[in-house]
């Protein structure tokens, strides 16, 4: 093991020198290098996929068919007891560091982080990454796809960009720092720049494909330049995390496949997970929820919608693991694939029921209450994974996709949510090629594991910061010892107040609240929750609450989740989800802080949402300085969000316009009757927000030139987010476009914004979510 136990590694001594010129000193100088790393260190590629579930892929007994997977699996090791914690951003976090995520500041995703020491989104400089110690000895690293790790506030051009992935150990940066991305349209970083694909969806562009390209084109040159340097490849896919976006070839191979439904479909995955040996024989399928119906209680067009949906999540992630394969590929033709440590990693967390019960062409009505009509849907069936959708799946699927396990996503308390498929292969390291590997394991055993691998002992101290104990036990002991006892015999979980602990195959669970409905109906108090206990010895599904035949054991347990909570910062419990994603109502530091206006100047591209001015539940104007050259001009003047959801100030025809985009549903659009004459202008929009709570209606007003023009009533808002992939954008309309009025990709502004100004009300601070409920399905 290296013994360099501070990072980085001291600058050699500097020599004395006395002569006075080269030809009078005697000797040489040895040359300044690069950090050795440890001989024999393998290569690194831990890849990530978003949303999967336990019984999604093929290669654990699943419908979806990733060639890739079983391929890594038939020569490596397929572990059947790996965990992660119910939501993305902390398993990532704490994959990077080997903490457990509230250790690290990390109890929800980054959009949902508030002031609470466990929940701030906030690395602390204590738990170096992963990526920051291989670095320190000596690897390339480097990172693709899917970050979702630094602070919103901290993604902009004024950073800070320490905990950005460039600051946190890796050389190389292409991807997107957001939780999610349109596979068309992305808005993607290199390194801390924006950049966007030269091509469209038009030109064969899909996102999967393009992070993939650009990480064999990085391993390449690193093979190239530095071929006995090893590597850490850090591949996160936006797949099959929403929105469902793939090609109709790829979705329609699955056509039909999953006209049976989702009760059909849990019977046949767990038959083929006992045949492959992935759980025990005597498993059981977990129960059913009683609020989700079953397939055969759907009507007709609720089961062709439905399975449209399948087809496009079974399509999205065969394509996601197909590129993959290209890389595979690479690194066996440059001769490192036998020398690479792998880690495939089959979710971030359960399959997601965010998408309620019916499924959604457009995800973000969902997290605002919002459902749509199967009745509606289905006119735009062929649309489903394109372009124009930003689809998700009803949770009946995720439920499948769970299989044998009860729950999804965001329920930290039962296996649906937390256990995922994990493969690892080394050749040089594995010897037993298609094993299984039963031990209980957690997504912080990663780095340790990744670590002893290559022969690295962690951290005490780096950059000068004492580490904190890493959480996380290696797994390589049971790399040839398929048998080996256990090493990890206690974890806890919590996710939205979804609890519940593992000790030595007990596991003691509670479950908050249910994960498809993002704006609860009220209050529910942590205290009345009632808590269940199962004998996974026994019971490896959970499939039978046995906490009234042991009591004891189930207050043993109860008492070993507070111990534990109360040493990784899990308390105090928060389970609001939507409302957390305003800053303003969740607490946490606001980048525009109280001021009530903000002046931009020239060209502004790519700023988010928790960067600008929040103009969502308050009276705001939006003031532009413009020059029309002679002939006219055309394009946007500035926008916020996209097809699915925001506003645009633009010049359409010459005329002035503005659009306020209602969750892709409805545009209201204010015209001027008169073009624009060449000369500079004064363009405003004056919103009258009726007040009274979120979500609330208003009055637009547009004038030119201290002249009202004309107005517009909007009935309903956006009161929560407009969007997690689309931005802030002056000059122009990044990503997918608010209006059909101009296209995606050609709408910049043919004339000079010289400034843009938006000047706020006071905000509303009440979240109303049963009342903002009513009111938007009213609307709607």
């Amino acid at each position: 093991m290296s013994g360099r136990r501070e990072l980085p590694e001291p600058e050699p001594a500097r020599p004395v020198v006395t002569a006075l010129g080269i030809d009078e000193h005697d000797g040489g100088f040895d040359p300044v290098r690069p950090t050795t790393p440890p001989r024999d260190a393998p290569n690194v590629v831990l890849v990530v996929l978003d949303d999967l579930g336990f019984g999604s892929s093929s290669a654990f007994g699943g419908p979806c068919r990733m060639p890739t997977a079983q391929r890594l699996a038939d020569g490596g090791l397929r572990y059947t007891r790996f965990h992660v914690t119910a939501l993305c951003s902390p398993t990532r976090q704490a994959l990077m560091t080997g903490r457990n995520h509230h250790a690290v500041g990390m109890g929800a995703t980054t959009e949902m982080a508030t002031s609470a020491p466990g929940y701030t989104g906030v690395r602390p400089r204590s738990a170096a990454t992963l990526a920051r110690t291989l670095q320190g000895h000596g690897y390339s690293t480097a990172a693709f796809g899917k970050w979702h790790q630094t602070p919103p506030s901290e993604i902009s051009p004024v950073g800070p960009f320490e905990r950005w992935p460039t600051g946190e150990g890796f050389d190389h940066f292409y991807g997107f720092m957001a939780c999610e991305m349109n596979h068309w349209y992305p808005l993607l970083f290199d390194g801390t720049t924006p950049v966007e694909p030269d091509r469209r969806p038009e030109d064969g562009y899909h996102l999967s494909e393009d992070l993939v390209d650009h990480a064999v084109d990085w391993v390449r040159t690193q093979r190239a330049l530095t071929p006995d340097r090893p590597f850490l490849t850090y591949l996160a896919f936006g797949a099959s995390h929403a929105p469902l976006h793939v090609a109709p070839e790829w979705r329609d191979r699955y056509r039909g496949e999953f006209d049976d439904g989702w009760d059909r479909l849990r019977e046949t995955t767990l038959a083929r997970q006992k045949e492959l040996g992935v759980v025990p024989e005597h498993t059981e399928l977990a129960p059913w929820p009683d609020s989700v119906p079953h397939w055969d209680d759907l009507d007709d067009t609720r089961r062709t919608v439905g399975a449209r949906f399948m087809e496009t999540f079974a399509g999205f992630t065969e394509h996601a693991d197909a590129q993959l394969g290209r890389f595979v590929d690479e690194l066996e033709a440059l001769g490192e694939l036998d020398d690479t440590l792998f880690l495939y990693l089959l979710g971030d967390n359960g399959a997601s029921g965010e998408g309620g019960i019916e499924g959604t062409h457009v995800e973000h009505r969902l997290g605002h209450g919002l459902v749509d009509d199967p009745a509606e849907m289905i006119t735009h069936l062929d649309e489903i994974g394109g372009p124009q959708s930003y689809p998700i799946a009803p949770v009946g699927w995720a439920l499948a996709m769970n299989t044998p396990y009860q729950w999804t996503k965001q329920v930290a308390s039962h296996f649906g949510g937390t256990r995922d498929g994990l493969v690892v292969h080394w050749p040089r390291g594995i010897t037993d090629a298609g094993g299984l590997r039963h031990q209980f394991h957690h997504v912080v055993d990663v780095l340790p594991t990744i670590l002893e691998c290559a022969g690295i002992t962690p951290p005490t101290s780096v950059d000068g910061v004492v580490q904190q104990p890493i959480d996380g036990t290696g797994m390589r002991y049971s790399f040839a010892a398929p048998d080996a006892p256990d090493r990890r015999r206690t974890q806890y979980f919590e996710m939205c107040g979804n609890r519940g602990i593992y000790h030595e195959g007990w596991t003691a669970v509670t479950r908050h609240g249910t994960p498809w409905e993002m704006v609860p109906s009220g209050p529910r108090s942590f205290h009345d929750d009632v808590w269940e206990l199962y004998d996974t010895t026994t019971d490896p599904s959970q499939a039978h609450d046995v906490a009234a035949e042991h009591p004891a054991t189930l207050a043993r347990l109860q008492e070993m989740f507070f111990v534990e909570a109360v040493q990784n910062q899990v308390l105090p419990l928060d389970d609001r989800v939507t409302e957390r994603e305003n800053p303003q109502l969740a607490g946490r530091f606001d980048l525009v802080g109280d001021r009530t206006s903000v002046t931009f100047r020239g060209p502004v591209r790519r700023l988010i949402e928790e960067t600008v001015p929040n103009v969502k539940n308050r009276s705001h104007a939006v003031v532009a300085d413009v020059e029309i050259p002679a002939g006219g001009a055309e394009g946007v003047v500035v926008a916020q969000g996209g097809r699915f959801g925001g506003w645009s100030l633009y010049v359409s025809g010459g005329r002035a316009c503005y659009v306020y985009n209602w969750f892709g549903w409805r545009r209201h659009t204010v015209r001027a009757p008169h073009a624009l004459p060449p000369g500079r202008h004064e363009l405003r929009v004056d919103f009258a927000y009726d007040g009274g709570g979120v979500g609330r209606g208003g009055t637009v007003t547009l004038s030119v030139d201290a002249h009202e023009v004309g107005s517009v009533r909007v009935p309903a808002t956006v009161p929560y987010y407009f969007s997690f992939d689309e931005t802030f954008d002056v000059g122009v309309d990044l990503g997918t476009p608010v209006t059909e009025d101009y296209a995606a990709g050609d709408n910049a502004f043919t004339g000079t914004v010289r400034t843009v100004r938006v000047d706020l009300a006071p905000t509303v601070a009440d979240p109303e979510p049963e009342a903002l409920h009513r009111r938007v399905m009213a609307s709607h």
